[in-house]
């Protein structure tokens, strides 16, 4: 399944298989292929790129988001909040929680409130369940992911940070963890790097696709 995800940069991902998925389409290069599917996690510009969902919807393009993504948006959108389960296309997916705990724009107001009901997702390809987190920090109900790959964020700032990164996956324990959310607004390789280091499962550094 690893040779069939592309990572695109940040949290931008395509993952094709007889379909083609979408995450968080963001500053996407060149002329991508369509999609099927988008998943857009949450509202913030580096998530939520309007233009470049235009680069790769299609008029039968499902769209799956929460509400603060979905009324700037026109087309097939389901609207979700954590704990929603849908299938699309064939597609299973579940919308899971994605907040901080310890990352703040200013003191006790998180840049990533949980009322703000952002998400991640889980959703099932290849026989393969996916984990994209979304942006957020450790939370409790990442003890009930089960996931066969999960996509991290591992940039700090206003996600996890490397280590809190491998807390994570040591708790979910996918076979293979990539890291996500670095090397363009915040964080560096050298943070999956550190990543990769202190995980205990397969981790796969991605270079992102040109």
């Amino acid at each position: 399944m690893i040779e069939n995800i592309h990572w695109l940069g940040h949290d931008a991902f395509r993952i094709e298989n007889d379909k083609t998925i979408y995450t968080d389409p963001y500053e996407l290069k060149g002329k991508p292929p369509k999609a099927d599917l988008i998943l857009i996690t949450h509202d913030h510009f580096d998530h939520f790129s309007p233009d470049d969902v235009a680069k790769v919807a299609r008029d039968d393009t499902v769209i799956v988001t929460i509400a603060a993504v979905a009324q700037k948006l026109k087309g097939d959108v389901r609207v979700v909040k954590p704990g929603d389960s849908l299938t699309v296309l064939g597609i299973p997916i579940e919308a899971v929680p994605a907040y901080n705990v310890n990352k703040f724009r200013s003191p006790g107001v998180p840049f990533h409130p949980q009322e703000s009901g952002h998400v991640g997702f889980i959703f099932t390809v290849g026989g393969q369940r996916i984990y994209h987190a979304g942006d957020t920090d450790v939370i409790a109900e990442m003890d009930d992911i089960e996931a066969d790959i999960a996509l991290l964020p591992v940039g700090g700032t206003y996600t996890m940070t490397a280590d809190e990164a491998a807390e994570a996956a040591n708790r979910i324990q996918p076979k293979i963890a990539i890291p996500m959310h670095h090397s363009a607004i915040v964080g560096s390789v050298k943070d999956a790097q550190r990543f990769a280091d202190l995980c205990q499962m397969e981790v796969v550094i991605l270079f992102q696709e040109r």
